[in-house]
């Protein structure tokens, strides 16, 4: 790997500890690291001329289910809430397939990285009985194809139709299955280390969807391999209501009782905590998986981050599935949560920055990474640059920092860089033909939906 040298930056948000933004200076990457930040350049073996372009770190995206943008923009569902919509769309999910794993993946994954996604966590929680047992291995490789930061988990789900559960019997799993195959890909693809482009988490699907004994085992099984927990929790005022009638516990205390608490531990949504939910995440650490437009599409709620971010619950920010978002695009929701935040809570609302910092910094702590999520000399190189000599852009370059939520951008990102390489540049990726993918993605949508 070489060296490359952005050249006299318009502005770069570093998103440091002190909340750097330094203008007409350099960043040198050499291999996949920063090793200078500052007004010197250097000599290097590419040099892009970022005179008209801020730069940001990546951004980290805490949950996603890639499989879903295979069921986006489906007339049956768009007035449904959760409940009712999981139940159609098992129907359909349950005839997932490698193949379809795969170019869901691709298709996903691209639409992040164009809009200056660096690093994603996804949530496959689906596995059908026939040919599903290497789903995650396929998620691996469209992830190394394309050149994204990946983390994957290996979700369960044992609570079926016929024990009170919401899917079909033929996507729930045993004990036994699942921990194996858990414990396997860990082994396989598991890297602890910094600048890691391979992580996995155990992530049992929700409280309506598996027993108790896989929660407790998945976490006792994580804690021994050192990875991390992750699970959909306090979405819905339903979800609430089927813990208390069946386990007579509010969400967050039946997780109490799974040993489901700390700060290995992060939850998708997180809209009904209570004050007394709130304080207990904040002493033990707990993160919160923000999702705000899946949220809104299926009315859930609005999650108390305002009360989260000053209370110093860690909170990093996510697209969601594309089945509750349509997309797959990170500063969309940066965009849209600035705007939720601000309607409901006026004064109190996180600024533009915050949010910026739930999604890179935040993220970056809820996946408990070191590595990522700020432009710091010995960090991993991973950003995207923004041109702002256009039209979109005139008149608004006071604030760099918070361009990203008051602003927004509708249009590519013009640069990503992961790991030091460029994967996206003129707003198109770079490890494919994006037609070519595009083609070899709709076909594979055909496949599958017309199955």
């Amino acid at each position: 790997m070489g060296s490359l040298l952005i050249r006299n930056a318009k502005a770069i948000v570093t998103v440091d500890a002190e909340d750097r933004v330094l203008e007409g200076a350099n960043i040198l990457i050499e291999g996949n690291r920063i090793t200078k930040i500052g007004p010197d350049a250097d000599e290097a073996d590419q040099v892009i001329d970022a005179s008209q372009m801020f730069v940001y770190p990546g951004l980290i995206n805490v949950h996603h289910h890639l499989y879903q943008t295979f069921t986006r923009n489906l007339p049956q569902v768009q007035k449904l809430e959760l409940f009712d919509w999981l139940r159609y769309l098992y129907e359909i999910w349950k005839g997932l397939t490698p193949d379809a794993v795969y170019h869901s993946s691709l298709t996903g994954i691209a639409d992040l990285m164009k809009n200056g996604c660096t690093t994603v966590f996804d949530h496959h929680y689906v596995f059908p009985q026939a040919n599903s047992a290497h789903f995650i291995d396929r998620q691996f490789e469209a992830a190394e194809r394309l050149g994204i930061r990946f983390i994957a988990s290996r979700g369960s789900m044992t609570l079926g139709k016929d024990h009170g559960g919401l899917p079909p019997m033929s996507v729930v799993q045993d004990l036994t299955t699942i921990l194996a195959d858990s414990e396997r890909l860990i082994d396989l693809f598991h890297d602890p280390g910094a600048g890691s482009m391979r992580q996995v988490v155990l992530a049992p699907c929700s409280p309506f969807s598996v027993s108790a004994d896989i929660m407790r085992e998945s976490a006792k099984l994580a804690r021994a391999k050192g990875v991390r927990l992750h699970t959909h929790l306090a979405e819905t005022k339903n979800e609430e209501a089927y813990t208390l009638e069946r386990y007579g516990m509010r969400p967050l205390a039946y997780m109490e009782s799974l040993g489901w608490l700390g700060p290995d531990v992060w939850y998708a949504h997180g809209i009904h905590f209570n004050d007394e939910e709130l304080k207990l995440l904040a002493q033990t650490r707990t993160g919160i998986a923000h999702c705000p437009i899946s949220n809104m599409k299926l009315s859930s709620g609005i999650a108390r981050v305002p009360e989260m971010l000053a209370m110093g619950i860690p909170v990093g920010l996510a697209v969601d599935g594309s089945a509750s978002n349509d997309g797959s695009n990170l500063l969309e929701e940066l965009r849209v949560s600035y705007l939720l935040h601000r309607l409901q809570s006026s004064s109190q609302a996180p600024t533009g920055y915050d949010l910026l910092k739930v999604a890179t910094r935040g993220g970056a702590a809820i996946l408990g990474r070191t590595d990522i999520g700020s432009l710091e000399v010995g960090k991993a190189a991973d950003l995207f640059m923004v041109r702002v000599d256009q039209m979109d852009a005139v008149g608004t370059l006071t604030d760099p920092k918070s361009w990203l939520g008051t602003v927004g951008l509708k249009r590519p990102v013009d640069y990503t860089l992961i790991n030091g390489q460029v994967v996206v540049e003129n707003g198109r990726l770079t490890r494919t033909d994006e037609e070519d993918l595009a083609l070899a993605c709709q076909d594979s949508y055909e496949r599958f939906i017309h199955s």
